[in-house]
């Protein structure tokens, strides 16, 4: 039925069903729900089972928190995304710091672009009065 609505023959199938699950653990790819499952299920385990949970599943460790903390901080309300007030004047400072050196730059290259001009005026106008 599968090969039927895939277009694929049985023995393709068997193939592709073979090689996926001789794939080691770490290199299937994990959906949403199942990291979420992942971290539901090693929660309330100690440091040591959460390790063998891990060896079981062909994970490491930091994978699992990851997933730990991409879940929590998906959660979080907009108040506790949001940035501290120091940050916030910390990144304000260093916005106003990087335009400073941005208009520094330009007037720097403006300046230099004027001086290729004048510097390619002069040789034109020298060229003409040795003709």
């Amino acid at each position: 039925m599968v090969s039927r609505e895939l277009g694929v023959s049985v023995s393709t199938l068997e193939i592709w069903r073979a090689h996926a699950l001789g794939q080691p653990a770490q290199d299937r790819t994990w959906s949403a729900a199942a990291r979420l499952q992942a971290v539901i299920v090693t929660a309330a385990m100690d440091e040591t089972s959460r390790s063998a949970w891990c060896r079981e599943n062909g994970l490491y460790l930091h994978q699992l928190q990851q997933w730990m903390d991409s879940a929590t901080q998906s959660l979080a309300t907009p108040e506790e995304a949001r940035a501290s007030p120091s940050q916030t004047k910390d990144d304000r400072r260093r916005i106003k710091d990087l335009e400073r050196e941005l208009r520094r730059k330009d007037a720097a290259l403006a300046e230099a672009a004027a001086l290729l001009v004048l510097s390619k005026k002069g040789r034109c106008q020298a060229l003409r009065t040795n003709d």
